[in-house]
């Protein structure tokens, strides 16, 4: 076992958050061996209690759980940055022709290992992360996720029709493919296998009914996809799915929507598809930055609230513009603030953390395993330097309340932030 001596920043079940001015966080293998949490809270209350175990002295500094990014696509690392006039023109003109070359496993790693080392700078220890659509880029990024230990899910991408060569698949091939994957590879160590649509309009009616049938074979696997981004987006899946009662209810008809289904944005829903998110147990990724950056709107947390939806935060790269878990919940903060049924909707700090933490976690059904540090949970943790700047240095000094220290490293925060970050 090994202790750390820090100030701590954990989460109740409450959702709230918990905070130790001089904490003491115990990690140790559990019964099957695993690095967990095995004590934390107040030093002085505990120190006696772990007598001889040895005390790694961090006063100073913050340990806070691991960051979980709910929704980034690691083939688009590369495509961070670039202009558009919106979805559909970014994904046409950057995003398809850059996750063609994934096609190549040894370009794929590459990119893969640069991927994973941004996530570990950036604090972030879990991911639920788009591949592309080749099974090629499945196999690189697990074999790079496994060989540093991490806890990660990624799927390849299912589009078969409305996507140019190079990256559209071939029906029957693509489902065999996943199928492949799921047994290689989910469950194995920490990694974890999510089928994965790209969005409704890029498969056909036969795709996503073998998505869904592999749904039901294979029950704790996770689906991703996108829905609802945009409304030029929203439009089109009318047009292609005509019966349908709207383009969340599209995955619902194909029996994709299910715990462990996390679905992107989520934004331009009405209150029947928030019930049907409610009551499936899908959870949303919100994707502020992407959403920001590509005109897209602004998720409704009144609305989601009301509805009693699951969700977390996402930096969405490379439509989203930084893996900084900071910037993300930044720029939810600003989304908070034009919340659509609810104007001027303002976010704690500490609302804004636990979704990039524990509440993400529960949107993955991992609540109890990762996102937090409480007992059993896997000891993922970061690290964080208040005083990493000059100016945020100043700023946390000033800190009257964990509010005001939370929101500063928020507003003020970058990578230079994250000191250390721990994996299990």
């Amino acid at each position: 076992m090994k202790a750390y001596r820090a100030a701590l920043l954990r989460f109740g079940d409450d959702h709230q958050p918990l905070y130790e001015s001089d904490g003491l966080l115990v990690v140790g293998p559990d019964a099957h061996g695993r690095k967990v949490v095995r004590a934390v809270g107040d030093h002085d209350a505990l120190i006696e209690r772990f007598a001889g175990v040895a005390v790694e002295d961090l006063r100073g500094y913050l340990i806070a759980p691991g960051f979980i990014d709910l929704h980034v696509h690691y083939p688009q690392t590369d495509v961070i940055g670039a202009p558009a006039a919106g979805l559909l023109p970014w994904l046409e003109n950057y995003t398809f022709p850059h996750e063609s070359r994934f096609a190549d496993k040894d370009y794929a790693r590459s990119v893969a290992d640069f991927f994973f080392d941004e996530l570990a700078r950036h604090g972030v220890t879990t991911a639920l992360t788009f591949a592309s659509s080749h099974p090629a880029s499945v196999d690189a990024a697990f074999e790079v996720a496994q060989s540093r230990g991490l806890r990660f899910i990624t799927g390849k991408v299912l589009q078969d029709r409305h996507s140019p060569d190079g990256v559209r698949d071939q029906t029957e091939q693509s489902l065999i493919d996943t199928e492949s994957l799921i047994r290689r590879w989910h469950g194995v160590d920490r990694l974890g296998y999510a089928i994965t649509p790209r969005f409704a309009p890029t498969s056909s009616e036969a795709q996503l009914r073998g998505a869904g049938e592999l749904a039901a074979k294979y029950g704790d696997v996770w689906i991703q996809s996108h829905v609802a981004e945009n409304h030029d987006e929203v439009k089109w899946v009318a047009e292609l799915f005509p019966d349908a009662r709207s383009y969340l209810g599209v995955y619902g008809d194909f029996g994709l929507l299910r715990e462990r289904a996390v679905y992107a944005h989520c934004i331009h829903l009405d209150a029947h598809d928030r019930r049907l998110m409610k009551e499936t147990g899908a959870a949303a990724a919100i994707s502020p930055t992407s959403n920001l950056f590509l005109g897209s709107g602004f998720f409704d947390y009144a609305a989601a609230d009301a509805a009693g939806m699951r969700y977390g935060l996402a930096s969405d790269v490379g439509g989203g513009t930084s893996f900084s878990p900071f910037h993300t919940m930044m720029a939810a903060y600003y989304v908070g603030r034009e919340g659509h049924t609810k104007p001027g909707l303002s976010l704690t700090p500490g609302q804004l953390w636990w979704q990039h933490t524990a509440g993400a976690a529960l949107a993955l059904g991992l609540q109890g395993v990762v996102g937090n540090l409480t007992p059993g949970n896997e000891a993922d943790f970061v690290v964080l330097n208040p005083k990493a700047t000059p100016l945020l240095a100043r700023k946390t000094a000033q800190a009257g309340n964990l509010d005001e220290l939370l929101f500063a490293l928020i507003v003020l925060g970058d990578d230079r932030v994250v000191s250390r970050t721990v994996t299990a």
